[in-house]
């Protein structure tokens, strides 16, 4: 008896044992888990990056892109604005206004505490990316070493792969030729009949921006736009704005030539300000005049209270 006894007293003791020594294995690997085996909770405080979504393709399938950087936080009692910035809708003919739209993306990677709070900002970086294709010959990001010299082949660059000038595929004022300087251009089978026309109309559709910024070369100048009900007051107050912080000439009305369905007019007539900043030349970013036009920019609708 005595012997049953004590082998349940040893068996006893064996189990707590190594139940003992198992509870402090475990909180000792609990405690001493790796970033890799332990779930983290994202500080949401940090910069997350760009949202970056394929937003249309063009003709030839290549994607068209948005890189969108939400509001930091919400500011009390103002509302939250959009902006939207769009390069090479005229694909590698004006191939430097694509340049400055990935140069703002990198700034803005590298700074998001730039953005005001409540203001939303997207950057459309190649609206006619074949265009692009055409001049450099890759998708995406390319060199200045990259740009084709011929003359011919710049030209080419302008339009779409179905030779259709983009900027006069938009719903104002849209005739089925149009002018490029002295040149007779296609403007597409009808208002949107080209893909990337459509892509950028169906995201303005989606997010009703505050107000839209294309970027263009080669005058030097910031153009307001206009449609049949004219210039909107809010589209002149964004010019002025950004021609006096660039030092560009601000231009209320283009009136070189007839143009005919370009985007900014089409946005005017949804009642949606537009501009159009031309660079001075079609080689130059002119980083550091840009960079001014968007702070005041942003400091305009910082302030702005509606």
């Amino acid at each position: 008896m005595r012997k049953f006894f004590a082998r349940r007293v040893i068996i006893a003791s064996i189990v707590f044992v190594v139940f003992g020594v198992g509870f402090f294995v475990f909180r000792a690997i609990q405690d001493n888990k790796s970033p890799l085996e332990t779930p983290s909770i994202v500080n949401k405080s940090e910069n997350p990056g760009p949202i970056h979504i394929v937003i249309g393709h063009s003709v030839e399938g290549r994607n068209i892109d948005a890189y969108t950087y939400p509001p930091r936080h919400q500011a009390s009692g103002k509302r939250e604005k959009h902006l939207i910035f769009v390069g090479g809708i005229h694909g590698g003919y004006e191939w430097n206004s694509v340049v400055l739209a990935y140069k703002f993306i990198d700034y803005l990677d590298a700074a998001p505490e730039d953005i005001p709070a409540n203001l939303k900002v997207t950057v459309i970086p190649s609206a006619n990316p074949d265009g692009v294709y055409k001049v450099v010959g890759k998708d995406g990001r390319f060199a200045s070493t990259d740009v084709a010299t011929d003359k011919q082949i710049l030209a080419s660059g302008r339009f779409n792969a179905r030779e259709v000038d983009i900027n006069r595929n938009f719903d104002c004022n849209w005739e089925p030729k149009s002018l490029w300087q002295a040149k007779i251009v296609s403007a597409g089978e009808a208002p949107f009949s080209e893909p990337e026309a459509a892509t950028i109309r169906n995201f303005v559709l989606e997010n009703n921006p505050t107000a839209v910024i294309f970027w263009h070369s080669q005058s030097g100048s910031v153009y307001a736009s206009k449609c049949e009900a004219g210039i909107l007051p809010e589209t002149l107050n964004i010019m002025e704005a950004y021609a006096r912080a660039s030092g560009y000439s601000a231009v209320e009305t283009f009136d070189a030539y007839k143009t005919t369905g370009d985007s900014e007019g089409w946005l005017a007539s949804i009642g949606i300000p537009a501009i159009t900043v031309e660079l001075k030349t079609h080689e130059t970013v002119e980083w550091e005049q840009n960079l001014a036009g968007i702070k005041a920019l942003f400091k305009y609708y910082l302030e702005k209270r509606n």
